[in-house]
Protein backbone atom coordinates (compact mmCIF):
# COMPACT_ATOMS: atom_id res chain seq x y z
CA UNK A 1 0.00 0.00 0.00
CA UNK A 2 1.40 3.38 -1.04
CA UNK A 3 1.51 6.18 1.53
CA UNK A 4 0.68 9.75 0.61
CA UNK A 5 1.60 12.39 3.17
CA UNK A 6 0.28 15.88 3.84
CA UNK A 7 1.25 18.55 6.35
CA UNK A 8 -0.98 19.91 9.11
CA UNK A 9 -0.82 23.71 9.28
CA UNK A 10 -0.73 25.68 12.53
CA UNK A 11 -4.50 26.20 12.06
CA UNK A 12 -5.05 22.43 11.92
CA UNK A 13 -5.73 22.40 8.18
CA UNK A 14 -4.61 19.72 5.75
CA UNK A 15 -4.78 19.84 1.97
CA UNK A 16 -6.12 16.53 0.67
CA UNK A 17 -3.71 15.41 -2.05
CA UNK A 18 -5.13 15.31 -5.57
CA UNK A 19 -4.63 11.53 -5.85
CA UNK A 20 -6.82 11.01 -2.77
CA UNK A 21 -9.50 13.46 -3.98
CA UNK A 22 -9.63 11.64 -7.31
CA UNK A 23 -9.73 8.25 -5.58
CA UNK A 24 -12.67 9.41 -3.45
CA UNK A 25 -14.41 11.13 -6.38
CA UNK A 26 -14.38 14.47 -4.58
CA UNK A 27 -14.88 17.89 -6.12
CA UNK A 28 -14.57 21.40 -4.63
CA UNK A 29 -17.08 22.12 -1.83
CA UNK A 30 -17.49 18.40 -1.00
CA UNK A 31 -17.25 17.56 2.67
CA UNK A 32 -15.15 14.83 4.23
CA UNK A 33 -15.92 12.60 7.18
CA UNK A 34 -13.23 11.49 9.61
CA UNK A 35 -14.24 8.12 11.04
CA UNK A 36 -12.28 6.80 14.04
CA UNK A 37 -12.05 3.00 14.07
CA UNK A 38 -11.83 0.69 17.09
CA UNK A 39 -8.23 -0.20 16.25
CA UNK A 40 -7.03 3.43 16.55
CA UNK A 41 -7.02 4.32 12.86
CA UNK A 42 -8.98 7.16 11.29
CA UNK A 43 -10.66 6.68 7.92
CA UNK A 44 -11.23 9.63 5.61
CA UNK A 45 -14.39 9.31 3.54
CA UNK A 46 -16.51 11.59 1.41
CA UNK A 47 -19.35 12.76 3.66
CA UNK A 48 -22.63 11.28 2.52
CA UNK A 49 -25.73 13.32 3.06
CA UNK A 50 -28.47 11.91 5.22
CA UNK A 51 -31.95 13.25 5.75
CA UNK A 52 -30.87 14.58 9.14
CA UNK A 53 -27.88 16.41 7.66
CA UNK A 54 -29.95 18.31 5.08
CA UNK A 55 -32.94 19.28 7.21
CA UNK A 56 -33.44 23.02 6.87
CA UNK A 57 -31.36 23.32 3.69
CA UNK A 58 -34.46 23.89 1.57
CA UNK A 59 -36.81 26.71 2.54
CA UNK A 60 -40.36 25.63 3.41
CA UNK A 61 -43.15 26.11 0.91
CA UNK A 62 -45.09 29.33 1.24
CA UNK A 63 -48.80 29.28 2.09
CA UNK A 64 -49.78 29.61 -1.57
CA UNK A 65 -47.76 26.50 -2.48
CA UNK A 66 -49.41 24.24 0.06
CA UNK A 67 -52.43 22.13 -0.54
CA UNK A 68 -53.50 19.40 -2.88
CA UNK A 69 -50.85 18.61 -5.47
CA UNK A 70 -53.50 17.19 -7.78
CA UNK A 71 -55.07 20.64 -8.07
CA UNK A 72 -51.66 22.17 -8.75
CA UNK A 73 -50.89 19.56 -11.41
CA UNK A 74 -54.27 20.10 -13.07
CA UNK A 75 -53.77 23.89 -13.07
CA UNK A 76 -50.30 23.51 -14.56
CA UNK A 77 -51.62 21.19 -17.29
CA UNK A 78 -54.37 23.68 -18.18
CA UNK A 79 -51.85 26.54 -18.32
CA UNK A 80 -49.55 24.50 -20.56
CA UNK A 81 -52.44 23.54 -22.87
CA UNK A 82 -53.42 27.21 -23.14
CA UNK A 83 -49.81 28.16 -23.92
CA UNK A 84 -49.59 25.53 -26.66
CA UNK A 85 -52.82 26.71 -28.26
CA UNK A 86 -51.67 30.33 -28.02
CA UNK A 87 -48.31 29.45 -29.62
CA UNK A 88 -50.13 27.64 -32.47
CA UNK A 89 -52.01 30.81 -33.31
CA UNK A 90 -55.18 30.09 -31.35
CA UNK A 91 -56.28 27.02 -33.30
Amino acid sequence: MRTIEATVTSNGRVTIPVEIRRHLGMVPADKVAFVPTDDGRVEVRPARYTLESVIGSVPPLGDRDRGDFRDQIEDAMEEEAERIVRDMGGL
